[in-house]
């Protein structure tokens, strides 16, 4: 019996040594998950197809980040080591990074939902070959206004700078669709390369700043939402956002209304990109095919109310989607319209100088407080200067 137990003992030992072992290194009872690095503009994409994605491709795990600009995004692809995948930029930031060699060839017959994307936006000035991007969303940029604030019609950009809507209007802080608000308002083309055409832009937002209530993209929006403001430069997507937002608020009638100004605006498309940054091809492949598929065309295209090239998604929005002129503007207001083109480094050079001397020069209620300021420190000094001498001649009478 003795011999028994101490036998039972050592196996006992054994089997607890073995599994404190296999606690200190512990087997992975899964595959580990590849990461696949995704970057889009805000709020740009259903709240579930991520989730969808994820669920349909197991094997890869989403690493989603935002961008405010196409601008804020081409600065962090260029310096920062983050490998992303899949990018979602504009059409002139797609030409650009083209021309810089930053983009993966993409073949489109291993797409499956290719064949969905309207042939109208195939073919584009930015990638006329179709080696490069696979279309996403399209829209304009226009006028947002309040209706129960602004009487008057309203068809021009010079409206915004009307001194009578001081503090009541908002800007986008974005530099091409800011510059091109000013260029078409003074007659340019939004693409100009004429620097003095640039500086006389730049001169026109610097004169419109004071009735700046604010710069912003997306926080804009709730402030148009609330009834707050009285216009507000958005994209159409945007536009129909707030609207709908709006009417709830309203009782189902919204007090928003979208107009594209008769100087003519942007016409816009975004599409879905795969820079060199990437690690997984076959990953942002699959991706992309996954956004082409009707239902998840048709989702993003819901949640996000811009308007969508995919055929098979816009036939299932019915109607209502296709005869909506912010969805779908009339081709007289397109031909009216023209897409960014890409500019080259020293034009470039001149739009960036131009709109920093906007963003970084103070309002007129900035420089009064300035000036309010130094005024208080001008008093103080004076009251200490007058204070110090008092107490001198204090002293020198009574020694």
């Amino acid at each position: 019996m003795r011999k028994k137990s101490s036998f039972l003992t050592r196996i006992s030992t054994l089997v607890v040594t073995a599994v404190i072992l296999l606690s200190c290194f512990p087997v992975s009872v899964s595959a580990a998950k590849t990461e696949l690095y995704i970057f889009n503009c805000g709020d740009y994409i259903a709240e579930t197809t991520v989730e969808k994605f994820e669920k349909a491709y197991p094997e890869y795990e989403v690493i989603y980040e935002v961008f405010d600009t196409n601008e804020a995004m081409y600065q962090k692809l260029v310096s920062s080591n983050i490998p992303y995948d899949v990018l979602i930029p504009s059409d002139y930031m797609i030409e650009r990074l083209i021309k810089e060699d930053r983009l993966k060839e993409i073949d489109m017959s291993k797409l499956e939902n290719y064949k969905y994307i309207g042939e109208a936006y195939k073919n584009t000035r930015y990638d006329p070959e179709n080696k490069y991007s696979v279309p996403y969303m399209w829209g304009t940029l226009g006028i947002l206004y309040n209706k129960e604030r602004v009487k008057e019609t309203v068809d021009s950009w010079s409206i915004l700078w009307d001194e009578k809507y001081s503090g009541q209007i908002l800007m986008l802080d974005s530099m091409r669709d800011s510059m091109a608000v000013a260029l078409k308002k003074l007659g340019y083309d939004l693409n100009t390369t004429n620097k003095a055409e640039i500086d006389a832009a730049a001169k026109a937002l610097l004169d419109q700043k004071p009735l700046v209530a604010e710069y912003g993209v997306d926080v804009l929006k709730e402030k148009m939402i609330q009834g707050s403001y009285s216009f507000t430069v958005a994209y159409s997507g945007d536009a129909l956002y707030m609207q709908n937002q709006n009417a709830e608020l309203n009782g189902g009638e919204s007090v928003l209304e979208y107009v594209i100004p008769k100087e003519g605006s942007n016409f816009w498309i975004d599409a879905m990109c795969i820079p060199k940054t990437s690690k997984n091809t076959e990953g942002a492949m699959k991706f992309i095919d996954f956004m082409c598929s009707t239902e998840i065309a048709y989702d993003n295209v819901e949640y996000i109310e811009y308007s969508t090239p995919h055929t098979e998604a816009l036939k299932e929005l019915g109607d209502e989607y296709i005869n909506n002129n912010i969805y779908n503007p009339s081709a007289e207001i397109l031909a009216n319209c023209s897409p960014f083109a890409y500019l080259e480094p020293d034009v470039q050079e001149n739009y960036n100088k131009a709109w920093e001397s906007v963003r970084l020069a103070s309002d007129g209620s900035y420089t009064k407080w300035i000036i309010l300021g130094v005024a208080v420190v001008v008093v103080a000094a004076v009251v200490v200067i007058f204070v110090i001498r008092k107490k001198k001649m204090n002293k020198l009478k009574y020694e």
